[in-house]
């Protein structure tokens, strides 16, 4: 029964962008970076070239697959953490001992994609290596001499430049965290939306607001929808970092009936999720196989999106 639950787990895929500090500023790389050699060279080098000793001891590995090499980067476990093994069948116990030769590791499974520097990350576990760790892992073993790397989270574009061609807004939803509200008292805002956003703030403290706002159908209440748009178009800047932001905008076809268009207009990491069988109908282990092919069909399914939020758009 066990086995079977376990034998394809769903887990996420998150992509981000790996860029390069300059200064102390993050800028984008122009050029994708030769991760190809990279990881070729890796293969070649021993343990202790690819490995990082920082809050916890972390090991890259070049993983071929089909003709590429991927990587996967593992976080040992600490001597002092305590491991054991259960047998389903019989219940019994056994304690893994770690040796001075040995670790016990925690693996997440990277796959560098070969446009805008874009690496997707499926971990294997709650305590495998994040995109921190893979950050920290770079800059530690020197992966690039001479270059300070940082991994941003990509981020979908929102369709916010929508709102500038549309002529009126009937339906507005927003979904604004408490800590977010702190963005629409930095400058006057004197919209309706943005009024009553602030004034629940500050009536009630760092409160979630949900706020849905309808105009109906008719000629005579396009000044309301027209105004519902501006409202809206004044905090858009927070609506892109809201929890959730959506609107029916009214669009005006010359010599032709109004069409409306509901847009999402929130900014979101590209994630996807994966299930991922952990062993074949033999029993034998294949998911470090199984997490290559499901990076790599994300990154497919979300390739527009990827290139678009990254400016690596295919002319």
């Amino acid at each position: 029964m066990v086995a079977t639950l376990n034998h394809m787990k769903e887990r996420t895929v998150g992509f981000y962008e790996v860029v390069v500090v300059k200064d102390g500023a993050a800028q984008r790389i122009p050029e994708p970076m030769d991760w190809d050699g990279a990881l070729a060279d890796l293969a070649q080098a021993p343990v202790g070239a690819r490995s990082h000793e920082g809050e916890s001891r972390l090991v890259g590995t070049t993983f071929p697959h089909n003709m590429e090499d991927h990587l996967l980067l593992h976080r040992v476990k600490d001597a002092g953490e305590w491991l054991s093994v259960i047998n389903f069948d019989t219940g019994d116990l056994r304690e893994l001992e770690q040796s001075a030769h040995e670790g016990y590791l925690d693996t997440s499974v990277v796959c560098f994609l070969p446009f805008g520097n874009i690496v997707g990350i499926m971990p294997g576990g709650v305590s495998a290596p994040s995109h921190k760790s893979l950050e920290t892992w770079l800059n530690g073993i020197d992966m690039f001499p001479g270059s300070q790397l940082r991994l941003l989270p990509v981020v979908a574009h929102s369709e916010i430049e929508k709102l500038k061609t549309a002529v009126g807004a009937s339906r507005v939803e927003v979904k604004v965290l408490g800590n977010k509200m702190g963005a629409l008292s930095e400058r006057e805002r004197r919209g309706g939306l943005a009024r009553l956003l602030r004034v629940a703030s500050e009536e009630y403290g760092e409160i979630t607001v949900t706020m849905v706002i309808a105009v109906p159908r008719g000629k005579e209440l396009s000044e309301h929808r027209e105004h519902l748009l501006a409202d809206l178009d004044e905090i858009a800047d927070v609506v892109t970092g809201a929890e959730r932001a959506r609107a029916r905008l009214v669009y005006s076809d010359p010599g032709g009936p109004e069409q409306t268009r509901l847009v999402e207009l929130v900014e979101h990491s590209i994630t996807a999720k994966k299930r991922v069988p952990a062993t074949d109908a033999e029993g034998n282990s294949i998911r470090i196989v199984s997490a290559v092919d499901a990076i790599l069909a994300a990154a497919a399914e979300h390739e527009d999106a990827l290139r678009l939020a990254v400016d690596a758009v295919q002319s």
